[in-house]
């Protein structure tokens, strides 16, 4: 049905950077708003970045100024660009997409950032 596939995870030392994509399909893509959340170890789930059906950005405070999230439409991805990062960004993120009552969500990818 609606498939939601996060590549580009691993190990990486603070100061460093990652870029995060989810693969789905063009038409999800298109439809749906889009997101990335993230969860650490013993913390709740919360919001990483947003993108709206129209194209609208939305960053938690965590991720201002050093996160960026964008639509490739040629690659029917969203992608999360992850800059500067600490070792508080450690944790599973996780892709999802959303439409009033619809809510779907990748099976996640591991970010560690530790020296």
């Amino acid at each position: 049905q609606v498939q939601l596939v996060e590549s580009g995870g691993g190990l990486v030392q603070p100061g460093g950077s990652l870029r995060l994509s989810c693969a789905t399909s063009g038409t999800i893509l298109s439809t749906y708003n889009m997101g990335w959340y993230r969860q650490a170890p013993g913390k709740q789930r919360e919001l990483v970045a947003t993108i709206t059906v129209g194209g609208g950005t939305n960053y938690a405070d965590s991720g201002k100024g050093r996160f960026t999230i964008s639509r490739d439409k040629d690659k029917n991805t969203v992608d999360l660009q992850m800059n500067s990062l600490k070792p508080e960004d450690t944790a599973v993120y996780y892709c999802n997409a959303n439409l009033m009552q619809w809510d779907y969500w990748g099976k996640g990818t591991l970010v560690t950032v530790s020296s």
